[in-house]
């Protein structure tokens, strides 16, 4: 899947959580949702593209998203098997 797909997806949770007047809520909504619903290889994605100060000023993703990913970090932590 293509960064921009990803980050896309991350800022629409991203927008979603951020409605709630509980940040910490939000945050932890953000990482469970994520962590649920992606397949490790989309978590790796993420951490790479996270991790590319070019990448991140192409497609860069939304500061909750980032914020709920540093506080969770185990979201993409879990994903550091390799596949296959």
């Amino acid at each position: 899947m293509h960064a921009d797909n990803l980050v896309r997806m991350a800022n629409r949770i991203g927008q979603f959580f951020e409605a709630m007047p509980d940040r910490p809520e939000a945050l932890e909504g953000i990482a469970l949702h994520i962590h649920r619903f992606w397949e490790p290889r989309m978590r790796r994605a993420l951490r790479a593209h996270l991790a590319d100060e070019a990448a991140l000023a192409e497609h860069p993703v939304a500061p909750i998203v980032r914020e709920a990913l540093s506080t969770h970090p185990h979201v993409l932590e879990s994903a550091t098997a390799s596949a296959g």
